[in-house]
């Protein structure tokens, strides 16, 4: 039983750019999850919802620590990406 929760919401400037976050993260859903926490992702329009249900406080920070970093690094792939589709782009 899961006695403990929180919401994560991030926010991007285009739907694109939150289903491609969304869609990075999501992913690992099922190497995360375990016996004492479980997630939930899903993405409205411009906004990426993470909900963390967890058994106590511990996996609840453990849980929310490890969806921040995932998330992290996808937003700052995805502008290494754009930077890269830019740049070439401009040398067309």
């Amino acid at each position: 039983m899961f006695s403990h929760d929180a919401t994560l919401e991030f926010e991007y400037e285009t739907p694109s750019r939150a289903r491609l976050i969304a869609d990075s993260v999501r992913r690992e859903i099922g190497e995360i999850d375990d016996d004492r926490s479980q997630t939930t992702i899903e993405h409205r329009q411009t906004v990426v919802c993470i909900d963390i249900a967890a058994a106590d406080v511990i996996a609840l920070r453990a849980a929310i620590n490890t969806w921040f970093t995932l998330v992290d690094v996808a937003e700052r792939t995805a502008t290494i990406g754009e930077r890269i589709l830019e740049s070439s782009a401009s040398h067309d």
